[in-house]
């Protein structure tokens, strides 16, 4: 018995290696990429030891990456932060609270998901126009956050039904009201549910890029999908010099993940009530 769990071990390790291998070789590849001269590039195009020239990222720096990679940052940051707080509190009471239009309003953001985005391109782009938001960075925060609420509110509502209704009468037998108990009691258990939306949004916005094509001219405002396009024009022969901006636009995804992934995997209110 010792001997075959041995074999399934050596085996789950293999395969575990065999993945790593093929999801982790095209971002070794694109930084080993970055690294090299355009001459480097074309005589060994495949190597993964360069002769680490950091001249490619320099270049893209001094062509205003820092502009694009500063506005993708703010826009993410201010929508990621209205999605969790929003979607929570609209979350809350559709679970917690009973109304007449609690079910239709549920129905209502889980049809949200069923809209497909790239049609509402042209009533939006009319909309900006008349409000004065278009080519503004504000122009992508209405429509990002919009857009991704309903499946925030669906995964939070699901997740807020797991949490014991014995909180809820604990908090209310010592005084607390809805707001005090949502936001000392249920608010903090939410921080596995509202990591998870924080980085799936995070990846959304980050990568977006037909939002801010049409409503975005001006290239001060872009973001970095728009940038990476302009700096593909300029590097249209450079492939090292694609693989720098590539490099650098997908930093901050993989920071978020890894800062977030233990409240991901993390219990959500294990040993928070007992029997």
């Amino acid at each position: 018995m010792t001997a075959v769990n041995s074999i399934q071990r050596v085996g789950l390790y293999v395969i575990a290696i065999l993945v790593l291998v093929v999801t982790g070789y095209p971002f070794i590849y694109m930084v080993a990429t970055s690294l090299k001269t355009q001459p480097e590039f074309f005589e060994h195009p495949v190597s993964l030891l360069p002769k680490f020239n950091f001249e490619n990222y320099a270049l893209v720096f001094k062509l205003g990456i820092d502009t694009y990679f500063l506005n993708s940052v703010i826009v993410s940051l201010i929508c990621v932060t209205a999605i969790i707080y929003l979607s929570a509190m609209i979350s809350f009471p559709l679970v917690r609270m009973r109304f007449k239009l609690n079910r239709p309003i549920f129905y209502l953001f889980l049809a949200g998901m069923m809209i497909p985005v790239h049609t509402t391109l042209i009533p939006i782009y009319m909309l900006t126009k008349q409000i004065g938001l278009y080519d503004s960075m504000w122009a992508l925060v209405g429509p990002y956050i919009a857009f991704s609420l309903p499946i925030s509110v669906i995964i939070l509502t699901q997740f807020i039904q797991e949490i014991p209704k014995e909180l809820d009468e604990a908090a209310v037998m010592d005084g607390a009201n809805p707001a005090r108990l949502f936001w000392s009691i249920v608010f903090p258990l939410l921080s596995p549910a509202l990591a998870t939306i924080a980085i799936y949004n995070f990846i959304h916005i980050w990568n977006e890029f037909v939002f801010g094509l049409v409503l975005i001219t001006t290239p001060a405002k872009m973001t970095l999908p728009l940038g990476l396009k302009a700096f593909y024009g300029e590097f249209s022969v450079n492939i090292p010099g694609i693989m720098a901006t590539l490099t650098l636009g997908s930093l901050p995804l993989m920071i978020a993940y890894f800062l977030a992934q233990e409240k991901v995997v993390s219990g959500l209110s294990a040993g928070a009530v007992k029997g």
